[in-house]
């Protein structure tokens, strides 16, 4: 028997926001129930390992560098883009006019996503956190945890912050390293 060739594309399937993962088990149970395995090659929540201190300990998280949307390697034949769309938490796919055929992602694109979240697994310890002065961040780690403070200056080399925190109405500088503080 002769096998198919099929003609797989990359879409990007909008979702709400925080349910990524639920959404893709969602998704990996209906191609299982009805069968759709041939159709559906992947289905990727792209995301990348953050590192923050909490409680002096280094922890990582992962992070959603697409919150709201899920990448779908696909061919959209028949049933297969009334399914997807039609899984709890989807709502629709990105790029489709209004009852419109989905466009698939340029390759350019995807090879650039792929690209980032294969480099995400190699660049592990790497603790790139761009920080800009002027910037407002929250402490979360040491004595002034939970203070908000604003960024005056920046050590890429030593990965260091100092700052400037507001406490009871007056300025103190602070310094402290990228993963005591995060983004507001």
């Amino acid at each position: 028997m002769q096998e198919e060739i099929r003609n797989m594309k990359w879409y990007v399937l909008r979702v709400i926001g925080g349910k990524e993962r639920k959404t893709v088990d969602f998704l990996e149970k209906e191609i299982d129930r009805l069968n759709m395995k041939d159709f559906v090659a992947q289905i990727l929540v792209p995301t990348e390992k953050v590192y923050q201190i909490r409680n002096g300990k280094k922890v990582s998280k992962e992070k959603n560098f697409f919150p709201g949307y899920v990448l779908v390697e696909a061919d959209l034949v028949g049933e297969v883009p009334h399914v997807l769309k039609n899984v709890t938490n989807v709502l629709g796919f990105l790029g489709a006019t209004k009852g419109g055929v989905p466009v698939p992602m340029r390759q350019s694109e995807i090879n650039r996503i792929l690209g980032k979240v294969d480099d995400m697994a190699l660049a592990e310890e790497q603790v790139n956190i761009p920080f800009v002065v002027g910037e407002n961040v929250k402490v979360i780690d040491g004595p002034f945890n939970s203070f908000n403070a604003e960024i005056e200056a920046i050590d890429e080399q030593k990965k260091k912050l100092q700052l400037m925190v507001k406490i009871f109405g007056r300025k103190t500088p602070l310094e402290l390293n990228f993963m005591q503080v995060e983004k507001i």
